[in-house]
């Protein structure tokens, strides 16, 4: 396979797990033994001139298949939605950056919202050296949860308004752990007190940034955001062949 490459995918399964959220697996067997943890793939939908950039959530190297888990936002994403198990969609995958695994490094995974699924497949290759704390509005918008624990981690919730688990922000609750390492996925004042408690605790920080995309492969300014290059100096780079992982101390978020 190529540096870029797209097939004609399966989906075997397909699932709404909660209120305008979905959890889609396909089968990919190719990609799944190329895809790490933080990578993404774009799904083209027939009639659509973008293809829609979707996280990878899980990677199933085995049994060949590749879970996304999304939210709707757009036209796009809601007619995925409307797709079934047994239909077929094509997909150009993986793609960018992922995050950089050690394993046995304690690493604290902090999720807020739909920028909770790209820190599952993370979790999976971590396993009890995982500590997850996810935020999310309310105990109705609550997603993963169990599939965290299931592969190890040490998993918290909190929640905006206190309906589940720890009532407040996400970085309260991780404040209170012990780890040697930072991944990250969310809204951006999220990433910054993330960042902020890593910088205080002297780790590693990487965070997976969201922004919109159009050709998904770095041809494009669709995607382009500013970052910091090793003398200090701004420069813009593309999320999503630069990224859409990136080291936190060189990510500037405005």
């Amino acid at each position: 396979m190529g540096r870029y490459d797209s097939k004609i995918c399966k989906l075997k399964k397909t699932e709404k797990i909660a209120s305008g959220i979905f959890d889609f697996l396909f089968e990919a067997p190719d990609f799944a033994r190329q895809a790490q943890p933080g990578q993404f793939a774009n799904i083209r939908l027939p009639g659509r001139t973008l293809r829609r950039p979707i996280s990878i959530c899980g990677i199933d190297r085995e049994g060949g298949t590749l879970r996304f888990v999304f939210q709707i936002r757009g036209e796009g994403t809601a007619e995925l939605a409307e797709y079934k198990a047994g239909d077929c969609l094509e997909l150009l995958a993986p793609l960018g950056k992922g995050f950089p695994m050690e394993q046995n490094r304690k690493t604290l995974l902090i999720g807020g919202g739909i920028g909770v699924p790209p820190l599952l497949g993370a979790a999976a290759e971590l396993g009890t050296a995982a500590v997850a704390v996810l935020g999310f509005r309310n105990r109705e918008a609550v997603i993963l949860e169990e599939d965290f624990k299931k592969l190890g981690a040490k998993t918290l919730v909190a929640t905006d308004d206190g309906s589940y688990g720890f009532h407040g922000l996400v970085t309260e609750l991780a404040a209170k752990e012990e780890f040697e390492a930072v991944f990250a996925c969310g809204p951006a004042p999220m990433l910054k007190a993330v960042r902020a408690l890593a910088e205080e605790r002297h780790v590693p920080c990487f965070l997976s940034l969201e922004e919109r995309m159009a050709c998904g492969i770095g041809a494009c300014l669709g995607c382009a955001t500013p970052l910091l290059d090793e003398e200090g100096n701004r420069y813009y780079g593309h999320v999503c062949k630069d990224g859409p992982v990136f080291d936190a101390y060189r990510v500037i978020l405005e």
